[in-house]
């Protein structure tokens, strides 16, 4: 299939499907709705050389992932400079929540049962979507696949078993079953083990280039889903049951002065379950969509100094719940203006084992008024939502005061040329994010008083295609944005009586200026057809929070001037050949923009080898990935080495 950016928003419910030799992938009907998107999925998805949702979202323009190294490393994403806050990760429709610290782990997330990742910037501004989707500066929509089952069959079913480098093992079943002519089931199960040792290359302080291997990355994954899905008349309902456990060792920061003194051996334990479903119905002019979430998240973390003297004794256990409903409707008042109210109601609770901790909960209400109008050549959309949270602590007093704010965004397209081609868009949005639990409530850190970090977002941009039925080319995309972001009152962490105990303050105003671009291409040379997709970023991000600093203007950390990806598809008698490159230019790792804190540029290289080969009524695919193709010795964060050249083979059996 072509690697191309897709300019178009995906609805709930599927309209057609198509079969790409043995797998099904399931096409949604394009909306009528003006913000469009990059997206993955299907067989472009599963072609990447990817394990988790964080290597397949590196490939979007306008995205950092922070990696802290290694299969077992934190995966966390910053989307136009923002900060991983600012994300929104919505599984199924349905936001991922983490009270306790606002970030998603995005390496727990396999690519084993998605059909799709979808990134917005501002927001989706699909119909009858919930208040949720209005509350993120931009958004991640990860959906797994929705089964379907071809020429009378009831049952289908596939058995996969990958391995490779670090000693990993990662076996997965998919079992989707037809329980009648409306109803299906899917089961997805997957453990993934590896040892997370690796070599790398360092040079040593006034000395030279030597070698050493990375500790305490391994990793021992299961995760379960379950889901039903299920068809009424003008609708569709689903649910679903995710289970996930594991046990990971945290590498840390490597220590160039003293290679091998620490051990580093931080260990996690994570058991998080949730409960979802929803409901899409159309009853002529108005539409409903209904949505209900539990979710339990336990966290076990230990940090020892008698095997790591650079760091404190902790011991500690979180438990998070989460309680969310939410009503959406969209009221079609003529053909081409709609109205959509969406009201969502969340409850979260944080329970640890501090010393002094005071047991927070938290009551959020989001309600979200938004309109629609489309002509031939304009489109034109605008929301307003409310946001009201109120804390709750044990402790008389302890807990925050309540929060409420109004947010709006305008959004315009504009399509000149009747054969529409070519589309002109632009957008406004204005966004807070509360602070989380552990920046009010930690215990000798947390601060009460804190205020809302606040996002600007001002885009404008265009998108041209067009396609061929003759010829080399045989299709082209090109988008290209520039955005103008603030971030103001920005969260930080800043020393209190010691360098062991901070606390959370409101200092930071960020700004963004940035372009993202993107190019995809569709080739036919005979009987090898080829497609092609590249992306490019731009992004000066000032941080201007203290006119008395000398480092005032200066690029904020971890942000490249000049970034960008590549990945190129060849298909030729049933073989697939992807290559994949992703650049990321000089940047700095601290505030202090001094060649001290000069990061090199880095980039890698991956190559995959795949074939189906067909075994009767059934088929065996297999597939040889090489990661890193040319040794590159890099570090996405300063003191966490990736790893060099390392190998995958998969092979799956497909019922």
């Amino acid at each position: 299939m072509m690697l191309a950016l897709l300019l178009t928003l995906l609805l709930q419910t599927p309209d057609t499907t198509e079969v790409l030799k043995g797998s099904v992938v399931t096409a949604y009907r394009q909306p009528d709705k003006v913000i469009p998107a990059q997206a993955l999925q299907g067989e472009q998805l599963q072609r990447l050389n990817a394990l988790s949702v964080a290597d397949a979202i590196r490939y979007f323009s306008g995205v950092q992932i922070k990696d802290y190294g290694g299969i077992g490393g934190l995966k966390t994403i910053n989307v136009r400079s923002m900060g991983t806050q600012h994300v929104g990760v919505f599984y199924d429709g349905i936001q991922l929540g983490n009270a306790q610290n606002g970030q998603i782990d995005l390496g727990k997330y396999s690519l084993e049962n998605l059909e799709s990742v979808t990134l917005y910037n501002g927001q989706k501004g699909t119909a009858v979507q919930s208040a949720k989707d209005y509350a993120s500066a931009s958004a991640v929509y990860l959906r797994t696949r929705t089964p379907v089952f071809q020429d009378g069959r009831r049952t289908n079913l596939k058995a996969t078993l990958a391995g490779g480098s670090f000693g990993t093992v990662n076996p997965s079943v998919l079992w989707e079953q037809k329980l009648g002519e409306k109803v299906s089931n899917s089961f997805n199960a997957e453990y993934l083990y590896t040892t997370g040792k690796y070599k790398f290359t360092y040079r040593k302080l006034n000395g030279y280039d030597t070698t050493a291997v990375r500790q305490n990355g391994d990793v021992r994954a299961f995760r379960i889903e379950e889901g039903l899905h299920g068809r009424i008349p003008d609708g569709n309902w689903k649910l679903k049951l995710y289970f996930y456990d594991s046990e990971r060792g945290y590498p840390g920061a490597f220590v160039r002065e003293e290679p091998g003194k620490f051990r580093h051996e931080d260990r996690q334990w994570d058991t998080d379950f949730f409960a979802q479903g929803s409901l899409y119905k159309e009853l002529g002019d108005w539409h409903l969509n209904a949505s209900f979430k539990y979710a339990y998240d336990y966290l076990h973390y230990r940090s020892d100094p008698r095997l790591d003297v650079s760091t404190m004794y902790v011991d500690n256990r979180y438990r998070q719940q989460e309680a969310y409903a939410s009503v959406a409707q969209e009221y079609r008042i003529t053909n081409w203006w709609d109205v959509d109210l969406a009201v969502d109601y969340q409850f979260n609770t944080l329970d640890a084992d501090l010393v002094n901790f005071v047991y927070p909960s938290r009551h959020t209400v989001l309600s979200a008024l938004s309109s629609s109008l489309r002509w031939e050549k304009l489109k034109l959309q605008g929301s307003l939502l409310y946001t009201f949270v109120d804390d709750k602590a044990r402790e008389a007093g302890a807990a925050a005061e309540s929060r409420h704010h109004w947010t709006p965004t305008a959004v315009l397209q504009l399509i000149p040329f009747r054969d529409k081609n070519l589309s002109f868009r632009a957008f406004y949005k204005r966004i807070f994010r509360m602070p989380t639990l552990n920046d009010l409530y930690y215990t000798f850190i947390g601060n009460k008083y804190l205020k809302p970090e606040f996002t600007t977002q001002y885009d404008a941009g265009l998108t041209w295609d067009k396609n061929w039925a003759r010829g080399l080319f045989r299709r082209v995309e090109l988008t290209v944005d520039a955005y103008y972001n603030e971030v103001e009152n920005k969260i930080i962490a800043t020393p209190a009586s010691n360098q062991f105990q901070w606390t959370m303050v409101n200092l930071g105003l960020v700004r963004i200026r940035g372009v993202d671009a993107a190019v995809g291409t569709l080739l036919a040379l005979g009987p090898v057809t080829t497609s092609v997709r590249l992306t490019y970023t731009y992004q000066k991000a000032q941080d201007f929070t203290d006119p008395s600093s000398p480092w005032y203007g200066g690029q904020i950390p971890y942000i490249p001037w000049h970034s960008g990806s590549a990945v190129a598809g060849f298909d030729w008698k049933g073989w697939h050949l992807n290559y994949s490159f992703i650049y990321t230019g000089e940047r700095y790792e601290a505030v202090a923009n001094i060649p001290e804190n000069y990061a090199q540029p880095w980039y890698t290289s991956d190559l995959s080898l795949s074939r189906e080969f067909p075994l009767g009524a059934h088929s065996l695919k297999g597939t040889l990935e090489v990661n890193n193709l040319f040794n590159q010795q890099y570090e996405v964060v300063q003191c966490y080495p990736m790893p060099g050249t390392n190998f995958r083979l998969i092979l799956s059996w497909i019922l």
